[in-house]
């Protein structure tokens, strides 16, 4: 599966698509690893796996990574940020305001551009990174 992914992947140059569809790969890889990682750790009860997860979704949580791993981006990782984040969305955030909502966009577009680059270390090193981050943020 995993070489059939890549070879798709191959396909799209993540420089040419637009910030909404880097998020949206991004999101997609965001949650997945999430699910997983809350898995791993023995939560199975899917009210108690949704509420930990949708915490860590949440573009508040976002914001607040956002905030905090920003200084830290490379420069193409920065480049692919400011692409999700300036990406003129037709729709409005449901449950999130305007600002945290384009900082959600930049982080999930920097996840999708890592992911679609094949940049594996730097992915799990960032998401890692973002764990530690929702750690410490649910500890306060």
């Amino acid at each position: 599966m995993n070489d059939y992914l890549d070879v798709l992947k191959e396909k799209i140059d993540s420089r040419l698509i637009n910030g909404s569809d880097l998020a949206y790969l991004g999101d997609a890889y965001y949650e997945l690893w999430m699910r997983t990682y809350f898995l791993s750790l023995g939560i199975t009860k899917p009210s108690e796996l949704n509420k930990k997860v949708r915490i860590c979704v949440e573009a508040s949580t976002h914001a607040f990574i956002v905030d905090n791993i920003l200084d830290s981006l490379k420069e193409d990782e920065r480049d692919a940020y400011t692409r999700g984040r300036n990406y003129h969305y037709r729709h409005k955030a449901k449950n999130a305001s305007v600002s945290d909502y384009v900082k959600s966009s930049g982080l999930e577009a920097v996840v999708g551009y890592l992911y679609l680059n094949n940049k594996n270390e730097r992915l799990n090193e960032l998401m890692n990174q973002i764990m530690e981050i929702i750690k410490g943020k649910l500890q306060a």
